[in-house]
């Protein structure tokens, strides 16, 4: 099974791995008037992340163009959310693509490659809000 976000192979061409990012509460710490507090309060739970670290693998330096072209197409404003779907066949709904940060070479041999990382995000709208349940 190949992995994919909104039906689109972007990352096939070589190795890749999905991680799950930072979960938890997000945590604001009470500095009025910016004197330190011994206060914190959780104001709700941290938007999920995903992130995809891999390798653009293509025979020719404009097939890796091509790819990367491809994938950067897919940043959108605002974004528009879609399924992100593992090698194993694990998906996530929901998921806007939100960066997209590329290693600082390009490799040349046998084959032209490119290291990177991308990042998904599901947005979280509470109710009442743009995106936000019913």
């Amino acid at each position: 099974m190949s992995s994919s976000f909104k039906g689109l192979d972007l990352f096939g061409s070589g190795p890749h791995r999905f991680a799950w990012g930072r979960q938890g509460q997000v945590i604001w710490v009470d500095a009025a008037h910016g004197v330190p507090s011994p206060y914190t309060f959780a104001t709700g739970l941290q938007e999920l992340d995903i992130i995809v670290r891999g390798r653009l693998v293509a025979n020719t330096e404009a097939g890796l163009q091509s790819l990367r072209a491809a994938i950067i197409a897919q940043l959108l404003h605002p974004p528009a959310p879609g399924t992100l779907i593992d090698h194993h066949g694990f998906s996530w709904p929901d998921m806007s693509f939100i960066r997209w940060e590329e290693a600082d070479r390009t490799d040349r041999g046998r084959d032209v490659t490119l290291a990177y990382v991308a990042t998904f995000r599901r947005f979280y709208f509470p109710e009442g809000e743009p995106g936000g349940g019913a």
